[in-house]
């Protein structure tokens, strides 16, 4: 199947999207950003190339200054807190977590509240004040308690769940990471967009596209290149910044 063919089903759910005048909305976040790196270049010179807003994951223990100089030539990109180190406090047994029920709970709020201040702290009005909790897990006895922390929404991976405040979950992560961990099939991965895009027609959440920049092999760039791409090419698209996002409340479920 050429690249052409493997496209077409996501150029024709967008021109029927044009033809009925409704928006294909999507957006972009990308995890374990920490300092600057040729693959952060690479990511930012992409996605500034097509003026795709994208939400940087950081880890806050982990970055400083350096992260804040060169974000300031990409004014596109907004940064979330990415829990506090990435460390995994689970049993060897038990799969990786960060902010599980391992530690006492007022450790781990500590950990968060800290995070977020030293992220914006650093990078002001570009720090946007939702967790993404370190492999997508956290506890659900903690959940709770993010507002009281500062922090007005989450985003984990999949389908949200009801929460005490904002989820804006991503759905479609580019990453093999039970396989081959470089780039999913690009077939695979179309119909996947195209799946969740029908779930949003009929009230569902947007297309939200995880990435992993670290990780990345040249599969994963030609992906990202050739949707922004096809994306660009029609008005039925809208890749929306995280604060609209978390502004209208998207993915809220009450």
């Amino acid at each position: 199947m050429t690249s052409d063919q493997i496209w077409q089903p996501l150029v024709e759910e967008l021109a029927c999207r044009q033809r009925a005048d409704r928006k294909a909305e999507f957006w972009l976040r990308d995890d374990d950003a920490v300092d600057p790196t040729p693959a952060l270049d690479r990511l930012l010179d992409l996605t500034g190339e097509f003026a795709v807003p994208v939400t940087l994951a950081v880890i806050p223990a982990l970055t400083d200054e350096k992260l804040v100089a060169r974000l300031d030539e990409a004014p596109h990109a907004t940064v979330a807190i990415h829990g506090w180190a990435h460390r995994n406090h689970a049993p060897e047994d038990q799969k990786k977590q960060e902010l599980g029920a391992h530690r006492p709970r007022e450790v781990v709020l500590d950990d968060l509240a800290r995070g977020l201040s030293h992220v914006t702290g650093l990078h002001g009005a570009r720090a946007v004040p939702m967790l993404v909790p370190p492999w997508n897990r956290i506890d659900a006895g903690l959940v709770s308690d993010l507002g009281s922390i500062g922090f007005a929404a989450l985003s984990v991976y999949g389908p949200p769940k009801p929460a005490p405040l904002t989820v804006i979950n991503s759905n479609v992560d580019i990453i093999d990471w039970h396989g081959t961990r470089g780039c999913r099939d690009h077939g695979l991965l179309v119909q996947a967009i195209i799946a969740q895009l029908q779930h949003a027609f009929d009230g569902g959440e947007p297309v939200g596209l995880l990435t992993h920049h670290l990780v990345h092999d040249e599969s994963a760039w030609l992906f990202l290149e050739r949707l922004f791409t096809v994306t660009a090419q029609t008005e039925a698209c809208a890749w929306l910044p995280i604060g609209t996002l978390i502004g209208r409340s998207v993915g809220r479920v009450k």
